[in-house]
């Protein structure tokens, strides 16, 4: 059986995660209570059923911490198991509250808003770091279900290699493992002719390939990458996400991504993503 667990902080997209999961024929379940998980996936598979995704979130309180030991137990049962947890900023998190006018699942009379979310944070520290995780904070819905649409799709058995670009401006992402900052290289953006444009476009990467200071930044990360990668693989990691930021997230971090991702593609399983853009059509 495959196995695919959703979870992650109120209001981060794990509603949209689970319908794209049932989209692609997965027998979804939500808000299922930890310690109900074995007895779950032991009647599905009696069934004959082989894909599930399941969403576990904080309303499960203490017995969260538990769910790193079912997750074990079901892989040694040759279950094959997938954690992804989405999160975004508390400003983020706060604003689509009030947008919804909904009620957080952890809130009383006694905490705000933001307490509801840093008490949730807390409760699933301990599972926010074993799994595949996405910051849903600046993109939306039609880019997450793209993204998770990319993450089921992957072979789960190699580590996978996430190359992300950003804009400073706008937040460094909560998913990144490695950042790399790259705003100190000239900018595209002061050209008219370049402004439209982006960093996947011919005439921006005819400038940045000519730009010395570019392709020295472009060798030392991927030299960097390349040294460490295999450190990350002998430490079981499945997910390494790369993220590289400039001023906008337009052009600069886009270039490089784009050509870090085919440097690396040939040799390891790679994911680009560019979270200012909007995705292509």
């Amino acid at each position: 059986m495959r196995l695919f667990l959703i979870s992650g902080l109120s209001g981060s997209g794990k509603s949209v995660a689970l319908k794209m999961l049932e989209d692609s024929d997965y027998y979804c379940v939500d808000n299922l209570p930890v310690a109900l998980l074995p007895a779950l996936i032991t009647n599905l598979q009696q069934a004959g059923m082989t894909r599930c995704a399941v969403s576990i979130d904080a309303r499960s309180g203490g017995s969260m911490r538990e769910l790193p030991l079912h997750i074990e137990q079901l892989k040694q049962q040759g279950v094959e198991v997938h954690l992804l947890y989405l999160d975004a900023q508390t400003d983020t998190l706060v604003k689509r509250f009030s947008e919804t006018r909904r009620r957080h699942p952890l809130s009383n009379e006694q905490r705000t808003l933001p307490e509801c979310v840093q008490l949730e944070r807390e409760l699933l520290a301990e599972i926010g770091g074993i799994g595949h995780h996405i910051d849903t904070s600046d993109i939306g819905a039609n880019t997450l279900r793209q993204w998770i649409k990319d993450f089921i799709q992957i072979d789960r058995s190699r580590l996978t290699l996430l190359f992300q670009s950003f804009g400073f401006k706008y937040g460094v992402p909560l998913d990144s493992d490695l950042v790399f900052d790259v705003r100190c290289l000239p900018n595209p953006h002061y050209s008219e002719r370049l402004r439209p444009l982006t960093g996947r476009d011919e005439p921006v990467i005819y400038f940045l390939d000519n730009t010395p200071s570019a392709q020295k930044m472009y060798e030392d990360i991927r030299t960097f990458v390349a040294e460490w990668l295999p450190s990350f693989i002998a430490d079981n990691r499945n997910y390494l996400t790369v993220a590289i930021g400039c001023t906008g997230g337009q052009h600069r971090s886009v270039y490089l991504v784009e050509k870090l991702a085919r440097h690396f593609k040939d040799e390891q399983q790679v994911i680009v993503r560019h979270r200012e853009l909007k995705p292509l059509a």
